[in-house]
């Protein structure tokens, strides 16, 4: 029996979304993908943070995205981003529109024994205001 020749397809298949580097990847850590939908206008989970580094993108929608120390800002359907996780606090990723929903999918590096997310109380974000980048109006 003759074999078909392989394809070459593989050597253009890959499109590069993003490349980070996280400044720590938990010891043990273990991996977790997830997809994430929220309807219409929905300001999506209150500010929280990841024992790990999180990598997702967007699937369908436009996400409102807003990480300690860095501006708020829109990542839109087929864009990616990540967050560093460990003690930066993650304050929005809800719904930028109020007429389609975001779908998104994201892989956390989980520390063994902590949750995958926790949130952040109104006294912490207080303390912790001046780290917060200036948002826009």
């Amino acid at each position: 029996m003759e074999s078909k020749p392989r394809s070459t397809a593989w050597q253009s298949a890959l499109t590069m979304l993003q490349e980070a580097k996280p400044p720590f990847i938990p010891p043990d850590a273990h991996a977790m993908t997830v997809v994430i939908e929220y309807p219409p206008g929905d300001p999506g989970t209150p500010p929280h943070r990841h024992s790990g580094p999180a990598f997702g993108l967007v699937l369908e929608g436009e996400m409102l995205l807003e990480i300690e120390g860095e501006p708020e800002r829109v990542v839109r359907a087929g864009e990616a981003f990540w967050e560093p996780g460990g003690d930066v606090i993650h304050y929005q990723d809800g719904n930028n529109r109020d007429d389609v929903r975001v779908r998104f999918t994201v892989t956390m590096l989980c520390e063994p024994g902590k949750p995958m997310l926790t949130l952040v109380d109104e006294e912490e974000l207080a303390q912790r205001q001046s780290r917060r980048a200036p948002r826009s109006s």
